[in-house]
């Protein structure tokens, strides 16, 4: 380890020494890892430290290698900077993230100094989910929307999300021909023109959450894509996550009532003067929109992807269809 980098972390913990316990992951497209390190003489045992390097190559495992796809990763770790530095202190135990102890930013690197959610009770990272799980996230989500609703994204993205139509003209440009194409800013527009607009975390699928070992605790990590949006965005990503087509036709109508009484308890607290039935009416129909718009996502990106399937169809269909009366 550099020892800037070493100095820079042992500042941030106030540790007499670190060593690297574990690299977690290595971060997508080759721009970095994710390190868990044991440290001395500090109030905590471990840290977590995203170090960001751009000094090599773009290796997207999907041949997403362009300049527009550089700048975006490049752009959505300066986002997640902001966001910690910026936003993130107005989450509490409803809508849990890491702290964020020091954020060091340079030419081409990155060092996100974290705390370890694993030795603050959310250990458990899961690859299938149980209805506890699913409506703590459900909550968590809620929560989130609830807290940032008619916030200005100052220093995160405008739109947030990591597949919306401004950041991916290349995924536009391979799909084939046809209607969802051709619908493809008509979706967008609605999804930003939506009333209600709030901050969404843009990449809720299951493997951003840490779980307590019950399920019953949730929190959240990776920010890189959070900005403004409809809440919805965050709410079919997740269920898509988690959920196969059978599922997600099964317990769609359940899973939404339980997001929006959620909803409608935290707007309670959080925003009063919210007509929460009105949040609700505009909102719910947007579900099937925003679930389309990723669909027409993964037909350019991935169109082999198993997210593809007869439920994602039969939305699609329907809100198409909405579109020409």
């Amino acid at each position: 380890m550099r020892l800037d980098i070493k100095q820079h972390i042992l500042d941030a913990t106030h540790a007499d020494n670190l060593s690297l316990r574990e690299t977690i992951q290595s971060l997508w497209g080759g721009y970095g890892s994710l390190d868990r390190y044991d440290l001395v003489g500090a109030d905590f045992d471990t840290v977590i430290v995203k170090h960001v390097s751009f000094h090599g190559q773009n290796c997207h495992p999907r041949g997403w290698n362009t300049d527009i796809s550089d700048q975006r990763k490049r752009r959505s770790y300066q986002v997640e900077s902001a966001w910690y530095e910026q936003w993130a202190e107005r989450c509490d135990s409803t809508n849990r993230v890491p702290r964020c102890f020091a954020v060091k930013q340079m030419e081409q690197e990155v060092i996100m100094v974290m705390e370890d959610l694993a030795g603050a009770g959310y250990p458990q990272i899961a690859t299938s989910i149980r209805a506890t799980e699913m409506h703590r996230v459900l909550d968590w989500l809620a929560n989130f929307h609830a807290t940032f609703m008619g916030e200005t994204p100052i220093g995160i993205w405008p739109t947030g999300t990591y597949w919306h139509l401004a950041t991916r003209p290349d995924e536009l440009m391979a799909m084939a021909d046809g209607p969802l194409k051709q619908a493809a800013s008509a979706l967008d527009k609605i999804l930003n023109e939506a009333p209600y607009q709030t901050f969404v975390h843009g990449d809720a699928k299951l493997a951003n959450f840490c779980f307590s070992d019950e399920g019953e605790q949730v929190a959240a990590v990776d920010f890189q894509y959070v900005g403004g949006g409809c809440g919805m965005k965050d709410v079919a990503y997740f269920m898509g996550s988690c959920l196969g087509e059978n599922e997600c036709e099964r317990q769609e109508a359940a899973l939404l009532d339980h997001y929006f009484s959620s909803l409608r308890g935290a707007l309670a607290r959080r925003q009063p003067k919210l007509d929460t039935k009105a949040v609700e009416s505009a909102w719910r129909p947007l579900y099937s929109v925003a679930w389309t718009d990723f669909y027409r996502f993964l037909q350019g990106w991935s169109p082999g992807h198993w997210k593809i399937h007869a439920y994602s169809e039969r939305l699609a269909h329907a809100v198409l269809g909405s579109l020409k009366t």
